[in-house]
């Protein structure tokens, strides 16, 4: 069984198999383990029956993104499977392939990619012109968190094992002072 973890967002997300959660919370942080575990529960699922812990790495909330990385970390260690990442790109152009992803960063820019587009961040201005480089832009409505199952699964089949990092496409208030 492979558990996807997502807490890029103002919320707790999580997938089973097909199973799927959306759970608003005060804080994350403090919710996080208990939320997972009764997951697991409502489905009766143990944390011995996971193969792959998959944990969506950005872009999004700076903390959320740190927690749901460490949380996944924490687990696969424990458990001894491999935490996959999973970026929110991924989950768009898994349904969507022939897609411009433009995602408001909530800062007056875009967090940008596309098939033959590496992730970044442009303007509204420069999102309005690049975007008619292919057939439809996505990115205005929540991804599908189910989608990490098939990415998760073709990543585990590789033989390349991608660290388990957050996709920053800016950079931090630390580093710009």
């Amino acid at each position: 069984m492979i558990f996807v973890i997502n807490t890029s967002g103002n919320a707790l997300e999580f997938v089973l198999d097909d199973k799927y959660k959306y759970i608003e919370v005060e804080k994350q942080s403090l919710s996080l383990a208990q939320e997972a575990e009764k997951f697991l529960r409502e489905n009766n699922a143990n944390w011995s029956d996971l193969t792959a812990i998959g944990v969506v790495v950005g872009p999004g909330s700076f903390t959320g993104i740190r927690l749901g990385i460490a949380y996944a970390k924490g687990l696969g260690m424990g458990l001894n499977i491999p935490v996959i990442p999973v970026n929110a790109f991924e989950l768009y152009l898994e349904a969507s392939p022939d897609a411009f992803v433009a995602i408001d960063s909530g800062r007056g820019d875009f967090f940008v990619a596309a098939n033959g587009l590496e992730p970044c961040t442009m303007t509204i201005d420069e999102v309005e012109t690049k975007q008619m480089q292919w057939v439809r832009t996505v990115g205005h409505k929540p991804f599908d968190l189910k989608l990490a199952l098939s990415i998760i699964t073709r990543k585990i089949e590789t033989t390349a094992k991608e660290p388990v990092i957050p996709l920053y496409l800016r950079p931090s208030y630390a580093e710009n002072k």
